[in-house]
């Protein structure tokens, strides 16, 4: 049994379904807000917008006990939440590490919706944080 047959047993077809699809919408929105980072007009409300987001994905993930989403919502959440103190634009070193974010997002996004059985090797180039955001 996979990790979406798992989730079905465990919760509600409706639950399963409109995490899937909240998921899915966010995973859909995050990367043109990274990439807009980089522009002075548009780095503080995309930051603020992406911490939502991660916060939001955070916690819908906690709820269904989806621990490597958790783990790297959380990681990006926090970082943005340093990024949101300063004034931009993104140096590109962030908005990459934020894309690397985005596409790990979607992997397992795609490992839930083809009900694999474990997720995705998390992309090892994740855990080298850039230290300056800005």
């Amino acid at each position: 049994m996979g990790m979406l047959k798992s989730l079905e047993v465990d919760y509600s077809y409706d639950i399963v379904e409109e995490f899937l699809s909240h998921y899915s919408l966010m995973c859909d929105i995050l990367e043109p807000l990274v990439i807009n980072l980089g522009r002075t007009d548009k780095y503080g409300e995309n930051i603020r917008e992406l911490f939502r987001i991660y916060h939001n994905i955070k916690s819908a993930a906690s709820y269904m006990h989806l621990e490597p989403i958790v783990k790297l919502a959380t990681l990006a959440e926090e970082v943005c939440s340093e990024a949101r103190d300063l004034v931009g634009p993104a140096n590109d070193a962030f908005i990459d590490w934020l894309l690397l974010v985005c596409d790990q997002l979607n992997k397992y996004k795609d490992d839930l919706e083809n009900d694999a059985d474990f997720f995705s090797v998390l992309e090892p180039h994740i855990i080298n944080i850039p230290t300056k955001l800005d």
